[in-house]
């Protein structure tokens, strides 16, 4: 059951524990995919591990001189990104979320950590895919949406039915009599107007209302504008 997780010296006894401890964790459709073991250079009695699943990742780290067994999960699509690093014993596997945490597991065999990395980004591309598709069935879906309103606005309003309309004969045009032309009046010729304004000089003249050079003087510019 267990052996296809010890194909890279993972220590059996604890990949045994992580095993069934995941067994009581898994969800409806969840496999496991990979388990790798910390192997420390000294004393390696309480190992961590690290689990992925097809729908996330799991740290395990064992308290209580290794009667329990704490975890931290993160599913896929909060996984922003992992890393490997490699140094002179082991190698170093943590992963990045997107609300900021980092968690990480050192002294790892690198051909484990290897492993991790690879499946991990398998995830990441494969969840990458997933979200690409649901983003576009809800765009489809907005779209079909508007098209439904619309065509369904359309179809609430109510045709107009066209009224045929029966041909009317244009009427006769209406003959008015021509009016009578009207008679010409013919008008009295108008004095002349630079005459009646001399007359009237004339007149303050005499009358003593204007002097003789007042007098004069407004009878050149009178006959100025001839």
């Amino acid at each position: 059951m267990i052996e296809k997780f010890l194909n890279e010296e993972q220590d059996p006894k604890a990949v045994e524990k992580i095993y069934f401890r995941l067994a009581d964790l898994l969800t409806t459709g969840e496999e496991i995919l990979y388990i790798a073991v910390q192997k420390k250079p000294i004393v390696n009695l309480f190992p961590d591990c690290v689990a992925l699943t097809n729908k996330r990742i799991l740290f395990f780290t064992p308290a209580n001189l290794g009667l329990t067994i704490k975890f931290v999960d993160f599913v896929w699509k909060d996984i922003v990104d992992v890393y490997t690093k490699e140094e002179i014993i082991g190698a170093i596997f943590s992963v990045k979320t997107t609300n900021g945490a980092e968690m990480g597991v050192d002294y790892l065999p690198k051909v484990q950590a290897r492993k991790l990395y690879q499946y991990a980004q398998e995830r990441k591309e494969s969840e990458r895919e997933a979200r690409r598709l649901r983003d576009l069935e809800e765009k489809r879906a907005e779209s079909g949406a508007i098209q439904f309103e619309n065509a369904s606005r359309l179809a609430s309003q109510q045709p107009v039915t066209p009224v045929e309309l029966m041909p009317v004969s244009a009427p006769e045009p209406v003959r008015t009599p021509e009016p009578a032309p009207a008679p010409v009046v013919q008008e009295a010729p108008k004095p002349d107007e630079l005459t009646e304004k001399l007359k009237k000089l004339r007149m303050l003249f005499d009358n003593g209302l204007i002097s003789q050079e007042e007098y004069n003087h407004k009878k050149l510019d009178l006959l100025s504008d001839l």
